[in-house]
């Protein structure tokens, strides 16, 4: 009976790692022909520098933002890849979940594609897609990369996506003078950007410090509570800033809810490599 006992516990745990094993497979190359399809859509052209005369537009702390980060005299970026690193939850109180990530953009098009994978047990794994293409956005979730979660999309998601897109920006800050985002002084230490793109608007907040850091973003996004949509205080604190490829941008945030029960911070995010104008999967 032991010996039985012991061959089914075998037969299952071969089963149980070849499903993750599929699992992962299958996700990631699904994922990856997408963000090839993404990159398909750049379009080539001749390489524009960023100019004093460019930044010349924008409000006067955005202005020294720019000269901040370094990217005066440097080539426009119009695709990026990146890989993160951090913790998340969805939950208050609940135990942070280390996660990693890989996200492509398109800047001219404003598209990207996040691909992340949460570990919530030793060897079972949480994979995730949130994209915006084409002006919608979608969210998936899968259990071990095969079995759907999450499949979110809608008006509500669109603005959410979008929103996304304007808050990352500052990874590639030259993206702030694209003719989809439109910016409104406030104040001699903060700026509002509106970004319009195929019928999706969203707004936000960006305050700076007296060195030109951004230090904080503020928006109003949409959540999901109970399965429905409620527009809540979104917050991006900026931890710290370092150098990728000549550009001084933030290397560590976190996203918080700002909810009339406090302070929910759900995600934690370190930049951990950032290349611009590669279009190339990694």
């Amino acid at each position: 009976m032991i010996k039985i006992i012991l061959i089914i516990l075998g037969v299952l745990i071969v089963l149980v790692t070849l499903t993750i094993i599929i699992g992962n497979i299958t996700f990631n190359k699904k994922t990856k022909s997408e963000v090839k399809e993404l990159f398909e859509n750049y379009k080539e052209r001749k390489s524009e520098i960023v100019s004093e005369e460019d930044i010349k537009v924008l409000p006067e702390p955005l202005q020294k933002f720019m000269r901040y980060t370094q990217i005066i005299g440097k080539e426009k970026i119009r695709t990026v890849r990146l890989k993160q690193g951090g913790y998340f939850r969805l939950k208050e109180n609940q135990k942070w979940m280390p996660i990693k990530a890989e996200q492509y953009y398109n800047v001219d098009s404003v598209e990207f594609i996040w691909i992340g994978k949460v570990n919530f047990l030793p060897f079972l794994s949480i994979w995730a897609k949130d994209e915006f293409i084409d002006g919608k956005g979608n969210l998936v979730v899968k259990l071990l990369g095969l079995f759907k979660a999450v499949d979110a999309k809608g008006d509500e998601v669109d603005q959410g996506e979008i929103l996304r897109f304007l808050g990352e920006c500052v990874w590639f800050p030259s993206a702030f003078l694209s003719p989809y985002i439109k910016w409104e002084a406030v104040d001699s230490n903060s700026a509002k950007a509106t970004i319009s793109y195929k019928g999706v608007s969203a707004s936000a907040i960006f305050y700076f410090n007296e060195k030109g850091k951004i230090v904080k973003i503020k928006a109003k996004r949409y959540r999901e509570v109970n399965g429905k949509f409620v527009l809540d205080d979104w917050e991006i604190p900026i931890i710290e800033y370092k150098m990728f490829n000549g550009i001084v941008v933030p290397s560590k945030v976190n996203v918080i809810w700002k909810l009339s029960t406090g302070d929910f911070c759900y995600d934690k995010v370190e930049i951990i490599d950032i290349e611009y104008n590669n279009p190339s999967v990694y």
